[in-house]
């Protein structure tokens, strides 16, 4: 189920890291995938294991319970991530797992076997530290973006003809960087649990996932962009905002940024609202707001508040087989 979890998150979050480099036209389809499928492999093998060890310190479920509150959580997650994939609605999946395990966990054994935490230094730590920081994670996205498109354009104002080469091969670069920082950050989302499971059963000495993990969750994530990530494409790079090749590279180097730096420090964020919210603070960097698709806007917000419920009510749902199963 975790790397059924992730081929869905591939759906929507791996999509995103070459959404605008499709939408403009500087790769094909596959190319595109083929750099997503790279990044999503080397991330979470090359960054370290910072989000993991946060995702797997988010519920204190008790061994004998621990793989059907983590199997309820997983289909939770993965049902909504389903839904709002149909729908072609860019919904976290950051969020669909922290709102299955809540769920799953307090319908289990109650709010303690939920870690609710907050900080350590910079470090989120529980469920209240990862709310905290994907709160944070939109407003950074449309900082980053706005600023990143007004440093473009000024630099680029007296720019010819010879100038979209190389912002093609900026694309490129930057796409390679969000598909990067995308692995690192979600993928050690599955693999976190992963790695939970692996503990409690007594397959593994210490709380840190083999590498085969991190290799077999980077697949799923390829797998999900190749098989259907095309809805969530269309939305973050044709409806939200029209793009050009220098809003594109300008969109894709402040969501590389935010998504390194939270992928350091070891907070969880969504993919999704990084890349949305930076797409529209680069049309806002250019004072084109009237050409932001706001009902889309709307919507994507709408989904982002009701998917930490909706991925609970999921999960509970989903507690009862799991148990008969287990």
């Amino acid at each position: 189920m975790a790397l059924v979890f992730a081929v869905t998150n591939g759906l929507h979050d791996a999509a995103n890291a070459i959404a605008t480099l499709v939408a403009t036209r500087a790769a094909r389809p596959s190319a595109a995938v083929c750099l997503a499928a790279v990044g999503n492999i080397v991330g979470p093998l090359v960054l370290g294991k910072a989000v993991a060890d946060t995702i797997a310190g988010l519920v204190t479920v008790p061994p004998s319970e621990l793989i059907f509150v983590l199997g309820a959580a997983l289909t939770g997650a993965v049902a909504w991530n389903l839904l709002t994939w149909w729908r072609g609605f860019p919904s976290s999946s950051g969020h669909a797992l922290l709102g299955g395990l809540m769920g799953a966990a307090i319908a289990q054994g109650g709010v303690d076997q939920v870690n609710w935490g907050g900080f350590r230094g910079f470090r989120p730590t529980g469920v209240f530290g990862v709310m905290a920081v994907l709160a944070l994670a939109p407003v950074l996205g449309f900082g980053a973006g706005f600023l990143a498109d007004r440093a473009a354009r000024r630099a680029v104002r007296r720019a010819t003809d010879r100038m979209r080469g190389p912002i093609r091969a900026g694309q490129w670069v930057m796409a390679g960087a969000l598909a990067f920082g995308h692995g690192a950050n979600d993928a050690q989302k599955a693999i976190g649990l992963v790695g939970v499971m692996l503990f409690a059963a007594g397959e593994i000495d210490k709380l840190a996932a083999p590498s085969w993990v991190a290799l077999a969750c980077g697949a799923a994530l390829t797998t999900g962009t190749a098989l259907g990530g095309w809805p969530v494409v269309r939305t973050l790079g044709q409806r939200l905002v029209r793009l050009r090749p220098i809003d594109s590279l300008a969109s894709q180097a402040s969501s590389a940024t935010v998504l390194l730096a939270a992928s350091l420090t070891g907070a969880p964020v969504s993919t999704t609202q990084v890349v949305a919210s930076s797409v529209v603070g680069v049309g806002a960097g250019h004072r084109r707001w009237r050409h932001v698709h706001w009902p889309m806007v709307r919507n994507i917000l709408v989904a982002w508040l009701v998917t930490v419920p909706a991925a609970a009510a999921f999960a509970v749902i989903a507690l009862l087989p799991w148990r008969w199963l287990t």
